[in-house]
């Protein structure tokens, strides 16, 4: 299943926050529960899924789509503006089906997005919605190398596939993040290079970095190489040109923007 097999998920779960708290300088981890959960399938990898978030005022209707194709797309839309819950696409951090439990890691940099406040003010029942849309990240199985690479808002997408890579996995794996205390310990197999590219208070251009040192690595077999790019809009589109000039194959390059730079998408 990959990014364009999303419209056919179909599980809506309403869940209430458990709890929250603060991993990292840039990343609040929300804890979510509720017996929804126990109906989502792990896909592991990057599995994603589409949260609903309530209004900053007022009250929010949770008659939601149980898909999220063109028809369910038109229902969230019809839903009075007033009262439509706040939707972003997250990754899921963990997965506890057993115990109901679903973490979700948001990257936060003041009050710029209504994600990211409601992030740093979530308290303890209080209700969302998420709808599953499955995992993006679909490589071939005839794959040698894989090379993942994103800025914060990436991590827990790649840190999943990093968690769920068979073992004996080699590549190359480039997180760009805020602060060098922003790293997190990941399960990665001993075959791949975890290389962390903190930007630090003098660059504050999002990508960048990770971008110059995709560009500085050239596969060994294009045709052999899976590639995942993510983040902020640059970064997986000129990754994904420095790949296809290498001789990297289109359909082996998974890449999506998350979100533009001047532009406050969370």
């Amino acid at each position: 299943m990959g990014f364009a097999d999303a419209e056919r998920g179909s599980t809506l779960c309403r869940v209430r926050v458990a709890g929250t708290r603060r991993v990292s300088p840039h990343v609040i981890r929300v804890t979510l529960a509720g017996d929804d959960l126990a109906r989502l399938t792990p896909h592991g990898h990057d599995h994603w899924f589409r949260l609903f978030l309530p209004q900053e005022d007022g009250e929010t209707s949770w008659d939601l789509p149980d898909r999220f194709g063109a028809a369910g797309y038109g229902a969230y839309l019809r839903i009075p503006a007033a009262t439509r819950p706040i939707l972003r696409n997250y990754t899921v951090r963990e997965l506890r089906p057993d115990a109901r439990e679903l973490d979700v890691d948001l990257v936060v940099h003041g009050d710029t997005g209504p994600a990211t406040r409601w992030a740093q003010r979530a308290r303890q029942g209080d209700p969302v919605a998420l709808l599953d849309q499955g995992r993006g990240y679909d490589y071939p199985p005839d794959t040698d190398v894989h090379l993942l690479a994103g800025d914060e808002t990436a991590l827990p997408a790649i840190a999943g596939i990093l968690r769920d890579l068979p073992r004996e996995t080699t590549g190359l794996a480039l997180v760009e993040i805020p602060d060098a205390a922003d790293a997190q310990i990941v399960d990665a197999p001993a075959g791949v290079e975890v290389r962390w590219l903190p930007r630090g208070s003098s660059d504050t251009t999002p990508g960048r970095l990770a971008l110059a040192a995709l560009r500085a690595w050239t596969p060994g077999s294009p045709t052999a190489l899976s590639a995942y790019l993510c983040g902020e809009h640059t970064l997986p589109t000129q990754g994904r040109r420095h790949l296809v000039a290498a001789g990297v194959p289109k359909p082996r390059i998974t890449f999506v923007g998350y979100w533009r730079a001047g532009k406050p998408a969370y």
